[in-house]
């Protein structure tokens, strides 16, 4: 999408202002890779995140998979059909914890108003055109700045049942309509590319997609922090921002927290060791805690956490050499949980869980990945020895990431990813970067803009 090098002639903002030095708020995968495509453009950047380093929370442990095809808005026609029709179940894909409150209510009203056909339609397509942009810049940086980090190619999407796939044919229409490649072929190809593939659990076809990758998202937000930081890059870990002051320049008030904590960043830490910079602009990358910041602008963004959960898992090798996990990434269609090789490593990731708590593990989600893995790979790897994880994704109600200027002087938003934030981070970069510059997108970006919740 945009060269790697340095780009010093284009230091102005969208409108029309130099822009000199940037901060960053957030060190996910989306504010590390905003962080890095700002520096490729020549401004001086900081990069501020409360906890001890970089992709900790939300992209600490996903499931690893780019799938341009598969990126797709949550609001879709019979959506909510299919929630209400899953309610009580233990294996549910999505489950509401509890009776929702005042702003999940709200949020849910917007997510069944955005369900419609038309709206549908239009945020899937700009999130698979930004995914498609985003898988073709995380390869030309895995490329140029010679990236290593635990990656293969491929996705199956398995399907158990005649019914599944009957269901799944109008999304093949689909996937065709937007040129996606892929291959619909049978339990037997499928067992051609997933040689260990249980042959005791039932299998009626499969959707594969070899343009898609697989790679492990934390270890690729660790070598573009070691990049950043070659270049020069501040990076101000552990420091909660508290809030902003917009104006002819923007103020970042922080504060340095003594352990790593897990307070928001609007109430972190006290008043007397806050400590005030000003920047040009910033980039308000910060997940669930851009709410706090942008609320004293009057920017109510609709943000709500859906929690996902994941098991990694070391694969079991034998007296061969062969070990019967899987090769590259699987779907389950059925209890929509991803399956993924990430090394000496298979994880297996889904659940979507709406108005969760950070800190409790839910035990139904976590069998569920259990029971798929079982399913599918029985020898893949102990159970016992897995390593447990429940991120919070940060989610607007109709599905498109805000990207673009907050309608505050000198405020930009890159957040909102949801379940993908891995599969746009470096396409909602490049985009973000180019907004800062007041350069033509190379995409329609107006699905994306946060003006869209003024």
């Amino acid at each position: 999408m945009h060269p790697s090098r340095p780009d010093n002639r284009r230091r102005r903002d969208g409108a029309g202002r130099r822009v000199v030095h940037i901060a960053v708020i957030g060190a996910g995968i989306v504010g590390v890779t905003s962080a890095y495509e700002l520096l490729c453009d020549g401004h001086v950047v900081t990069l501020f995140e409360r906890r001890s380093g970089v992709a900790v929370e939300a992209s600490f442990a996903n499931a690893g998979v780019l799938a341009p095809g598969y990126v797709t808005p949550w609001a879709a026609p019979g959506m909510l059909r299919k929630v209400l029709g899953q309610l009580g179940r233990r294996d549910a894909a999505v489950r509401i914890a509890g009776l929702p409150g005042p702003a999940l209510t709200a949020w849910l009203w917007r997510w069944w108003r955005a369900c419609s056909l038309p709206d549908h339609q239009a945020n899937r397509s700009a999130m698979l055109a930004l995914a498609t942009a985003s898988q073709a810049r995380t390869r030309e940086l895995v490329a140029d700045l010679s990236i290593e980090h635990e990656r293969t190619r491929g996705l199956l999407v398995l399907l158990r049942s005649e019914e599944e796939l009957a269901r799944a044919r109008p999304g093949l229409t689909l996937l065709t309509e937007l040129g996606v490649g892929f291959h619909l072929v049978d339990a037997a190809v499928c067992r051609r590319i997933e040689p260990a593939l249980n042959e005791a659990t039932a299998l009626r076809a499969g959707i594969h997609l070899p343009g898609a990758d697989v790679g492990n998202c934390r270890q690729f937000a660790l070598a573009l922090k070691s990049e950043l930081q070659r270049r020069g890059v501040e990076l101000r870990f552990g420091h909660a921002v508290r809030r902003l002051t917009a104006g002819t320049t923007v103020s970042v008030e922080s504060v340095a927290l003594a352990t790593d904590a897990e307070s928001t960043f609007a109430d972190a830490g006290d008043s007397a060791s806050a400590h005030t910079e000003r920047f040009d602009a910033v980039v308000v990358c910060a997940a669930l805690g851009s709410r706090e910041l942008l609320r004293p602008h009057g920017l109510k963004l609709p943000l709500q956490p859906v929690y996902g959960y994941s098991i990694t898992l070391p694969v079991r090798y034998f007296e061969t050499h062969l070990d019967a996990g899987p090769r590259a990434a699987l779907m389950d269609e059925r209890f929509k949980v991803a399956i993924s090789r990430l090394g000496d490593r298979v994880r297996v990731a889904g659940g979507a869980e709406l108005g969760g708590v950070p800190g409790y593990l839910a035990a139904a989600p976590i069998a569920t990945l259990h029971r798929v893995l079982q399913d599918w790979f029985p020898s893949a790897a102990r159970h016992a020895h897995a390593q447990t994880w429940k991120g919070a994704r940060p989610m607007l109600p109709d599905g498109p990431p805000a990207i673009g200027p907050a309608g505050v002087p000198g405020v930009w938003l890159n957040t909102g990813h949801g379940s993908s934030g891995w599969a746009l981070a470096c396409g909602s970069a490049r985009l973000l970067a180019d907004a800062v510059g007041g350069r033509a997108p190379a995409l329609d970006a107006s699905r994306f803009s946060p003006q869209r919740w003024h």
